[in-house]
């Protein structure tokens, strides 16, 4: 059976039509010094354990989403949209 992703604006849907963009990092300033756009472009962390990442809906409602995922077990405790920041609380 497919892991099910609570998109907030279509209910718990297959993985399957999501794609996984990468990690959900704050954008740097637009004045900011080129190490740290260097860091934002190039550099990631690799943690163990909660971890937020951009997924797009591409087989949904091709909204942005905000996914907190466990990259140990990966099962996901959130998801909310990243334009609105509005979160869906609903386990996976």
């Amino acid at each position: 059976m497919a892991s099910l992703v609570p998109c907030p604006h279509c209910g718990r849907r297959p993985k399957e039509e999501f794609t996984i963009k990468g990690a959900a990092l704050a954008r740097p300033a637009a004045d900011a010094g080129t190490g740290e756009w260097f860091d934002y472009v190039y550099l990631r962390d690799n943690p163990r354990g909660a971890y937020e990442e951009f997924w797009h809906h591409t087989s949904g409602c091709r909204r942005w989403l905000v996914v907190t995922r466990d990259t140990v077990t990966h099962e996901i405790a959130a998801c909310r949209d990243a334009a609105s920041g509005e979160n869906e609380g609903r386990r996976a």
